[in-house]
């Protein structure tokens, strides 16, 4: 089987157990496996929806051979014990002899209990245990899934440094980029009707906004700037609108689609990341950075560890801290040569995307399948 230029050696299915919405904001996972979809069934299992009905599952296509999944469970319920039950049938239903157990959160370990994967990979692409909200039993349940995965993949450097002891198998893939996706934003003809009427300059933010997003901070750079425009484009999560800062100067569209993101971009005079120092952003790798790099806009961002290194390093993100700080690398980045800026931001970005890194996990699946099977072939010999 072929995809992105890759042979692939083996044939599984891939079920993926995920606490993320498919169609809240398209993300890393949805980069990968609309990817890994173009040459398996890819099966993306999503969190209970708790109701009068069920217990079923409503299963829904997308790009490729890629099929969402939706449980709905009666409230009161062994949440694990059913699940478990529910993707044992869907695997003898789909007729799913071959499969690959892919995780985005530990809290679903159990729901793979009547499988019999080729490998289990987990896609580490957050610290869970460090966001608002998170389940008291998820560090022990990450620890159960180091015990039985055969892959851990890392969504930054800094998340690898911190699980790279906790299993003899892990690799870092930082967030990377479909470039021709975003410099789409370089010829933007036309502007979003909600943002085309508000004045220049603009400096735009796109992404969840939700304790990650240090509001204080937005709110003091719009008070000492009242002359430029702060454009918040994404849903508000997880915190309440009341407590956002409401200036003039300051204006949230909402979420969007991936594939109107470069209409919005495009019309930005500079990029922002205003990122609260806090737990939840100790091991972030913004995918959002190599996207407003591919839109060819200057960038500026609080000191994330993973921006920093290496975007801040190679100066193509300018890091600042207090809100005078963050206010004068913004006035630096609306003067500084964008073309310079341009060709510096794509020379980098040519080493970088999300077919490669498809690719390279692929790779290391098809390893740990031909290694699994090598040893079954040994021991009936």
């Amino acid at each position: 089987m072929m995809t992105n230029g890759s042979f692939y050696k083996n044939s599984y299915d891939l079920i993926c157990f995920s606490h993320l919405r498919w169609d809240f904001v398209y993300q890393r996972p949805q980069h990968l496996l609309t990817r890994f979809a173009q040459s398996h069934r890819v099966f993306v299992i999503e969190e209970p929806i708790f109701g009068d009905d069920g217990p079923r599952l409503e299963i829904s296509e997308r790009k490729n051979d890629l099929r969402v999944v939706e449980p709905h469970l009666p409230r009161e319920t062994d949440v694990d014990a059913v699940m478990r039950d529910l993707v044992k049938s869907l695997a003898s239903e789909q007729q799913l002899d071959s499969i690959v157990a892919w995780f985005y959160t530990p809290m679903m370990l159990r729901w793979a209990d009547g499988l019999e994967p080729k490998a289990i990979v987990y896609d580490c692409m957050d610290e869970l245990s460090m966001f608002k909200g998170a389940p008291p039993e998820l560090i022990e349940r990450e620890k159960e899934l180091f015990g039985r995965a055969d892959l851990v993949f890392t969504g930054g450097q800094s998340l690898y440094e911190a699980k790279r002891d906790k299993h003899q198998a892990v690799y870092a893939f930082p967030s990377s980029i479909d470039v021709k996706h975003f410099e789409q934003a370089l010829s933007i003809d036309k502007e979003p009707a909600d943002q085309k009427n508000i004045p220049h300059p603009r400096i735009g933010f796109c992404g969840v906004i939700d304790e990650r997003t240090d509001i204080d901070l937005l709110g003091q750079i719009a008070d000492l700037r009242p002359d430029w425009q702060f454009v918040m484009v994404g849903p508000v999560v997880k915190i309440d609108e009341n407590d956002l800062p409401h200036r003039d100067n300051i204006h949230y569209l909402g979420g969007k689609s991936y594939k109107d993101l470069p209409a919005y971009i495009g019309g930005w005079d500079a990029a922002m990341m205003p990122f609260a120092m806090n737990d939840s952003t100790r091991f972030i790798s913004p995918t959002k950075t190599p996207e407003y790099l591919a839109a060819g806009r200057p960038v500026i961002s609080t000191p994330i560890r993973d921006v920093v290194r290496p975007y801040g390093e190679k100066g193509l993100v300018h890091i600042a801290s207090t809100p005078e700080e963050f206010v004068n690398a913004i006035e630096t980045a609306l003067s500084q040569d964008l073309d310079t800026h341009r060709a510096k931001a794509a020379n980098h970005l040519s080493t970088i995307s999300w077919d490669k890194t498809q690719n390279a996990m692929a790779e290391l699946i098809d390893e740990v399948i031909e290694k699994r099977t090598a040893e079954t072939t040994a021991a009936h010999a």
